[in-house]
């Protein structure tokens, strides 16, 4: 009898020390772990959010019909940024102060990914497959930073070296937002131009709600520039190939990164981004459509929401996999310090995008490939892989 009592009393002790635990970690309750998103619904990158949250939701939705992970639901709260700071920093601050969330997944934007950070370390709230591939989303701290892919930097300088060496180019441009997203595309192209022995010989620079491109074209065009990266929104990267095709520069090359690598990019009507690159760290989506994980994907997404999946769905669902594989090998007891050690455990192949997927105590980042694409009749086709 003294037995079980004594073991009446230890787990009850067990008990109430993971309960203690819970309540002591934000945005986890005994039936419950709230997850956050700052992302861009109605901005120049909303091609980009709008798919990636609904891809994620399709895999909560799933994983909370089956009984959540360890008892736990998972509840997504995503707050539109406009890709505005002032919005952003608005989102964070509901998130981290009234909906109290555990972790971030899938915020969108450089800049406010990085001032965002500011409100997330001192909470030591995990930011997890951030949709951005800036060098920043590891910055110091690192320990409650991971990215799944390769960085814009990376990016750059591979697609440079490659159109230089496929196509002779001597002179290469930027085109660019004045952010922090802008500012490292243009220093990978440097990297890339000087890697290939190429000059870097001009850059534009241009506002968010731009739409006439036509002087900057000319100022390019003048300077004899032959490559010319990108670092604009998505309609923005759209209008500039289609204006450049409109007067006549067939010649020069456009390059985009991973923001411009969308499907609907690649199916503007009318060829108008035909021969367009971008350079992203993941396999387009509908090119492998026939593939056993791209075929079952398109098949439980349109299921869940009557529309085909474009690729930034496919990144949403894929970084939604992830933190669910995290919470998973967290255990029970979840706590900031359980999901981090748990997130540095994972390393698997994850066919849907087409990457093996490796983080460790020192390595926060997923995967460090680039693949090079071009748009051909409609269509991305991948030209390079390194």
């Amino acid at each position: 009898m003294k037995n079980v009592i004594m073991r009446l009393a230890a787990a009850t002790a067990l008990t109430a020390s993971a309960t203690l635990a819970n309540a002591q970690t934000q945005g986890v309750t005994d039936d419950e772990i709230v997850i956050g998103s700052v992302n861009d619904l109605s901005g120049i990158f909303a091609a980009v959010g709008v798919p990636a949250i609904k891809g994620a939701n399709v895999v909560f939705d799933r994983v909370n019909a089956n009984g959540g992970v360890h008892g736990r639901t998972i509840r997504y709260v995503v707050e539109d940024n406009g890709y505005q700071m002032p919005r952003a920093m608005q989102g964070y601050n509901k998130l981290l102060n009234r909906d109290k969330v555990f972790a971030m997944l899938q915020s969108l934007g450089t800049p406010m990914n990085v001032a965002g950070f500011k409100l997330l370390d001192p909470k030591g709230i995990p930011n997890v497959a951030p949709l951005s591939a800036a060098r920043q989303m590891l910055q110091e701290p690192m320990d409650n930073k991971f990215t799944a892919f390769s960085t814009y930097f990376d990016q750059s300088r591979v697609g440079v070296k490659y159109l230089a060496g496929e196509f002779g180019g001597q002179s290469v441009c930027s085109m660019y937002l004045p952010t922090d997203f802008g500012a490292e595309i243009v220093e990978g192209t440097k990297a890339g131009a000087e890697e290939a022995g190429i000059a870097f010989v001009a850059e534009t620079t241009h506002k968010p709600d731009e739409t006439d491109f036509v002087g900057s074209l000319s100022k390019l065009k003048e300077e004899g520039c032959e490559i010319v990266t990108i670092a604009l929104g998505v309609r923005q990267a759209i209008t500039v190939v289609g204006t450049a095709k409109k007067m006549g520069l067939a010649d020069m090359k456009f390059l985009g990164t991973s923001a411009s690598f969308l499907t609907v990019v690649a199916q503007v009507p009318g060829g108008v981004t035909d021969g367009f690159y971008a350079a992203a760290s993941w396999q387009d989506l509908w090119s492998r459509a026939e593939d056993p994980a791209p075929a079952a994907f398109i098949e439980e997404y349109k299921t869940a929401t009557g529309e085909d999946p474009v690729g930034f769905a496919m990144l949403g669902y894929s970084a939604a996999e992830t933190m669910v594989k995290a919470l998973e090998a967290a255990g029970p007891d979840l706590t900031h310090e359980s999901f981090i050690a748990a997130m540095e455990t994972l390393d698997y192949q994850d066919e849907l995008v087409g990457n093996h997927m490796t983080f460790g105590p020192d390595d926060h980042q997923g995967a460090d490939s680039v693949y090079v694409n071009v748009v051909e009749n409609g269509a991305w086709k991948m030209v390079y892989e390194e």
